[in-house]
């Protein structure tokens, strides 16, 4: 059946299973190979037998439904050790409180919502709540502040990509609620300085939340195999809350994660009750009404059966393949890897500008490698996980050909991908890039639900703009920043 059609209906007879599996593979023929390592992001795949152990949990509990925590109390039993396992683990003592949340995202909305309704309670002479946090935080941040109608104020980076603590200093002001860092960050996989965040916070009475989406079930097993790894957790008194992913590298099943507080005292704004509503009191602790047993089940499965032995020992394993990694991508002459990442996550670039990163990445895609595109710096993005550790000769021998094809074949980097990631990388107006990405956003979930790649580009889009002049919007524009410079160092700016 084609995606494209919109006369989808339900069919008026079942189909059989056996088809509809079939047609399963069918539609999931071309998704990347994640299994082989093709994928740097979105996956952490543990092996085979352990895939096969979280879907017999999982299915065992899909039905269940964790709505009312007094039905089924098997599903509130194992999220309470969950979140006394992360509690541990985060060096948290008794009084530390948290849920469990569908993923990241939901996490660091609760978190966004609790200290709005926290500063509504014990300030309610804040209108217009700030929170601070780094250039590099995660966008959900942005989402939720969004939604939740906070304004969110991103401090700047050090040249080390870590937050400018003097700069956050400087933005605290009478509506700031909250400061923000991340353990580590997305971008480039360095550990903001908590340490500076959780002094300045207590200094000036301000909650410190700390997102360790990313590395919360990483950094702290690595810390236990012996390894140096800054200090991020509740051992720092001005941190009150951290969310923490368990599928990611806690290799749980999709849509578990964790947002814990250092007391109730938190965690309290974060409930939702309602005692007027004909169908009876309804009470929710995160933003989720109905939540599926299954995530809940296999995230306390997956964290009783690997152990922490477990986790040392794969933790060290993909600090071990991300070092070898880094170390092959240093030794590429026209490559180098960004900054100083912390374990798991590191961007890399070209040192050489006018090679375009871009284009490297659309050969490396077109050899079935998934890779993600980083901007400021133009830059691709690699998680490694334990399924990496077999493929990183493979992978590195991928960017070599990569590079090598790229030089060859220069008008590459003002073609596809390459030149539309250049032009939304470097173009000033971002309101128009904002406008462009909604447009394909429209499209893909039209009623056609049409892909940007499988159908003629709207003329008036970002892409077909691209194709239309291919970089010489950004040849231009680069030319006139060159002089605005070469007139502002003969004047002494």
């Amino acid at each position: 059946m084609n995606n494209s059609e919109t006369n989808i209906e339900i069919p008026s007879q079942g189909v059989g299973r056996e088809n509809i599996l079939k047609e399963i593979n069918v539609l999931a023929k071309d998704d990347p190979d994640f299994k082989n390592g093709r994928t740097w992001g979105l996956v952490y795949y543990a092996g085979d037998e352990h895939s096969a152990f979280l879907k017999e949990v999982h299915a065992q509990f899909s039905s269940q439904n964790a709505l009312n925590p007094t039905a089924f109390k098997s599903l509130k039993t194992m999220e309470n050790e969950v979140i006394r396992m992360t509690a541990n683990l985060f060096h948290g003592d008794e009084e530390v409180v948290g849920t469990m949340t569908s993923g990241g995202t939901e996490s660091i909305m609760m978190a966004v919502k609790t200290y709005r309704d926290r500063a509504r309670k014990l300030k309610p002479w804040i209108r217009n709540p700030e929170i601070i946090a780094p250039a590099s935080v995660h966008v959900a941040f942005d989402k939720a502040c969004k939604y939740f109608d906070v304004k969110l104020i991103h401090a700047p980076l050090k040249n080390d990509f870590t937050v400018d603590i003097k700069a956050v200093k400087k933005k605290i002001g009478f509506n700031t609620i909250l400061l923000v860092g991340s353990a580590p960050q997305y971008p480039h996989g360095v550990v903001d300085d908590i340490k500076a965040l959780s002094d300045l916070g207590l200094k000036k009475k301000i909650p410190v939340h700390v997102d360790a989406c990313l590395g919360g079930f990483l950094l702290p097993f690595l810390e236990k195999g012996g390894v140096d790894i800054p200090l991020f957790d509740y051992r720092l008194p001005g941190v009150t809350s951290i969310s923490a992913d368990l599928h990611k590298y806690g290799f749980t099943a999709k849509g578990a994660s964790t947002i814990t507080y250092r007391s109730m005292q938190y965690l309290k704004h974060q409930f939702f009750v309602y005692e007027n509503w004909p169908g009876g009191i309804f009470a929710s602790p995160a933003m989720l009404g109905t939540r599926s047993g299954g995530p809940i089940a296999a995230a306390w499965a997956t964290l009783k059966a690997i152990g922490q032995d477990g986790y040392i020992k794969s933790s060290l394993e993909i600090l071990e393949t991300t070092k070898k990694l880094m170390s092959a991508i240093n030794a590429i002459p026209e490559m180098k890897v960004i900054g100083k990442p912390v374990a798991c996550v590191f961007a890399y670039t070209t040192t050489d500008p006018k090679l375009n990163i871009y284009a490297i990445a659309d050969r490396l895609n077109e050899k079935g490698w998934h890779v993600d595109r980083n901007q400021r710096p133009e830059s691709l993005h690699a998680m490694v996980t334990i399924a990496h550790k077999e493929h990183i000769d493979e992978f590195v021998d991928a960017i070599k050909e990569a590079v090598d094809y790229v030089k060859a074949n220069p008008e590459k980097s003002k073609e596809g991908n390459a030149a539309m990631y250049g032009m939304i990388a470097k173009i000033p107006l971002r309101g128009m890039i904002k406008s462009s990405v909604l447009k394909m956003m429209q499209q893909m979930y039209s009623a056609k639900g049409t892909m940007p790649d499988e159908e003629e580009l709207d003329p008036n889009s970002m892409e077909a703009l691209t194709q239309r002049l291919g970089m010489q919007a950004i040849e231009v524009k680069e030319q006139l920043d060159g002089i605005v410079s070469n007139i502002k160092s003969k004047l002494k700016f």
